[in-house]
């Protein structure tokens, strides 16, 4: 599934190219994704200028003129493809099509169909049942140590489970969790409420760098995922323990060996000589 940074990469490639523009034609090739598509949804989008996009932990949030937002999130195969007009004929898994007045065509792919769309007010955004419960987000102004500590205090599961709640912190997934906490030395298996003081003084400026360095470089480009004009990222290529069972830890003096495990069905990866 897509993480913070290939969303936010995706959201920097839209808007860049979609911010300011109207959809002129809008092709609707199914009733549904996940969940059934807004009543009239093709019609509804069709005339409508796009003011800006914006970013909510994973979803995508499409500010439209007329006082709605266009939420979307993903899934765990989703795709959005910029292209010049005229479209090509869609493949079986394009499900939405929009054509804008710049000569712009966005398609959603989505093999899996776990993605989603729904149009909400703007006004009742923040109360709208995917958004109503998110915690924070860890590239906002107002996330440190103190606040990750005071999050995560109440918290008897193992760190790795508390970061991938999203009611504590929002838009994280398994892959930068994993590298996050091989940067502030922190094992996956520490009890969360013990990540307090200096432990979260740690942890607060790894998971924003290691999101920042991502989001610079691209994001991950695992499995399905790729950038809004269709490149893939390169951050794979970076990862300390993500994926590098039974190799040497990189930290420098470490010696230890990268392990895997698995914990409540989703698989860490971490370094038990460095992370404590």
């Amino acid at each position: 599934m897509p993480e913070l940074p290939e969303v936010e990469t995706v959201r920097r490639g839209l808007e860049a190219k979609l911010a300011g523009r109207l959809f002129t034609r809008v092709q609707q090739r199914r009733a549904d994704l996940r969940f059934p598509l807004p009543a009239d949804f093709a019609a509804r989008m069709r005339g409508r200028r796009v003011v800006g996009i914006r970013r909510r932990a994973k979803f995508l949030l499409f500010e439209l003129d007329g006082g709605e937002v266009l939420i979307c999130h993903l899934g765990m195969s989703g795709r959005m493809f910029l292209s010049p007009a005229p479209a090509p004929p869609p493949g079986r898994h394009d499900h939405l099509i929009f054509e804008t007045d710049n000569g712009w065509v966005l398609t959603f792919n989505d093999q899996r169909r776990f993605g989603l769309m729904d149009l909400v007010p703007a006004a009742r955004l923040d109360q709208h049942r995917l958004l109503a419960h998110l915690g924070p987000e860890p590239l906002g102004n107002s996330f440190n140590g103190v606040a990750l500590s005071a999050r995560l205090k109440p918290k008897r599961t193992p760190i790795k489970a508390a970061l991938l709640d999203q009611r504590v912190l929002a838009g994280l997934g398994n892959i930068y969790v994993s590298e996050a906490l091989w940067r502030a030395r922190i094992s996956p298996r520490r009890s969360a409420h013990t990540v307090a003081g200096r432990r979260a003084e740690r942890l607060a400026p790894a998971i924003r760098d290691v999101l920042t360095e991502a989001i610079a470089a691209g994001g991950s480009s695992l499995r399905d995922y790729v950038q809004a004009d269709g490149e893939l990222g390169y951050f794979q290529h970076s990862f300390a323990v993500y994926g590098r069972a039974d190799a040497a830890c990189r930290r420098a003096g470490c010696g230890g060996t990268i392990r895997r495990l698995v914990q409540s069905a989703r698989t860490s990866y971490y370094c038990p000589a460095c992370q404590r």
